[in-house]
């Protein structure tokens, strides 16, 4: 496929998403963006990572009224703190500038970050959620990051809790509902190989439209 387009990717942990989505862009040769992000807008902004990473850590302890307020010191040259502040919507607005800056550069895979919701506007998106049975998503937890059980449990219920928050503040809609996408899909009952090429051949008939 030559044409450019954009899949964006919402998911759950341990439904195999970040998996799913590497795979995809090289089905597609394409470039993929998750974790990638923070580094690409540290660099747009001239801010340091750790602003970022920090905002995401602090959005996944928060409720809706501390998510709006949080506010960061500016780290200018030399890490020095200055005296105006960056909020949580000052540091999605520099994201989804970079979001916006790279989809208009190449086609992309973008996985969460409300990418779908940024993009809304940009012609040849195709927005996919990836979901799992929870039974399945706390065995590749276990699996993948050497937990006990209740350990995943709990960070399956945390990371819910946290994409959720974000996602509906931001884009005003439900995150994993099925009328927020495109295409709503359960890993876990095809597979992960089969659920890749199941998305492949939807992202070729939705953009052949």
């Amino acid at each position: 496929m030559n044409e450019h387009f954009i899949i964006n990717l919402g998911r759950q942990l341990g439904s195999g998403g970040r998996e799913i989505g590497q795979k995809l862009a090289k089905e597609f040769g394409i470039e993929y963006y998750d974790k990638e992000l923070i580094q690409l807008a540290a660099e747009e902004s001239g801010l340091c990572e750790e602003i970022f990473e920090r905002a995401d850590e602090r959005a996944q302890q928060s409720f809706m009224g501390s998510l709006i307020g949080n506010r960061f010191p500016f780290i200018g040259e030399g890490n020095m703190a200055l005296n105006n502040f960056l909020t949580h919507d000052s540091l999605f607005k520099i994201q989804s500038d970079v979001i916006r800056k790279l989809a208009n550069e190449h086609s992309c895979i973008f996985v969460g970050r409300c990418a779908d919701y940024i993009l809304r506007d940009f012609p040849n998106c195709v927005n996919v959620f990836i979901s799992a049975s929870k039974e399945a998503r706390i065995k590749r937890l276990c699996a993948q990051l050497k937990v006990k059980k209740n350990e995943a449990v709990k960070l399956i219920e945390d990371a819910d809790k946290k994409r959720a928050i974000y996602y509906n503040y931001y884009s005003y809609k439900k995150w994993g509902a099925a009328s927020t996408y495109h295409l709503c899909i359960d890993s876990s009952i095809l597979g992960i190989d089969k659920t890749v090429e199941f998305i492949k051949e939807f992202v070729k008939a939705k953009l052949q439209k």
